[in-house]
């Protein structure tokens, strides 16, 4: 069941939480309104009732005069809110994907090709590369908030996790924010190293952000789904919206819905 609160995460690591407020966080208006854009794409606006955009935002404390970078944007549904909220008063950065692989090369294509008839609208948008010997995502220090959102499992099935955080971890300035949401995987699960099946345990990936220096700052339920098994012939990818089995047990996924996941906020201390 989703509250739209904000609970505490219940962890296997001995070290313990920060306090999470249990109060809903304000929605900037100007936020609400680049949700309720008439530009957005009709397939990702239909998405928002699995993915809860204007309440992740705000758990992460997004602010319009902000400097923020977007690991790996994927198809853009991201980038179509935050490219024009951050248009006029902060800045809009992503780290694409390093070049070499076949299928992310075409998804950073079809980026390239939705965002850029919006140049008016977005500004311009700030671009690096996040990858093997790729790590330069942003100036040291120069950061307040980098968000990744259902990444972390492909890094890690990269073998470059730890490198990618540490990366976070040097662009952001001191007391600045990292926002990670993945798929979550059983917590009595053995954690797969490489997260082929897409799922990722929480407490494997406070680990794996504490490990780069990072302090855990709250969590969110708000992308809850109880209904999510995790337990696949495909892994998460069986699942909306990618349907990997096509019409096999289609209207089975679909009545699940978009995969279980954890919202978790990170803070680069100011003294370390």
């Amino acid at each position: 069941m989703r509250l739209g609160a904000w609970l505490v995460v219940s962890l296997l690591a001995s070290a313990p939480l920060a306090p999470v407020s249990l109060a809903a966080t304000a929605v900037d208006p100007a936020l609400a309104a680049a949700i309720a854009s008439p530009e957005r794409s009709a397939n990702f606006v239909a998405r928002d009732g699995a993915r809860h955009p204007a309440e992740e935002l705000a758990f992460f404390g997004l602010k319009a005069n902000q400097n923020v970078v977007e690991l790996w944007p994927g198809g853009g549904y991201w980038t179509e809110i935050l490219a024009p909220y951050l248009h006029m008063n902060g800045q809009y950065s992503v780290a694409l994907p390093a070049p070499g692989d076949i299928e992310e090369d075409a998804v950073v294509k079809r980026w390239h090709e939705r965002t850029a008839p919006h140049k008016d609208r977005y500004g311009t948008i700030g671009e690096t590369l996040l990858g093997p010997k790729h790590l330069d995502i942003a100036p040291p220090g120069s950061a307040d908030l980098i968000l990744t959102f259902r990444n972390l499992h492909n890094w890690m099935e990269g073998g470059y996790a730890d490198e990618a955080l540490a990366a976070c971890f040097r662009a952001l300035k001191p007391g600045g924010i990292l926002g990670i949401e993945d798929h979550r995987g059983r917590a009595e699960d053995k954690q797969d190293p490489k997260a082929q099946s897409g799922y990722v345990r929480m407490d494997y990936a406070i680990t794996l952000a504490r490990k780069a220096g990072f302090e855990l700052a709250g969590s969110s339920e708000i992308n809850a789904n109880p209904r999510d098994t995790k337990d696949y012939p495909k892994g998460v990818w069986t699942l909306p919206p990618t349907l990997t089995l096509g019409d096999q047990d289609r209207a089975k996924y679909v009545a699940i819905g978009e995969s279980d996941n954890f919202v978790l906020k990170f803070k680069k201390p100011t003294v370390h």
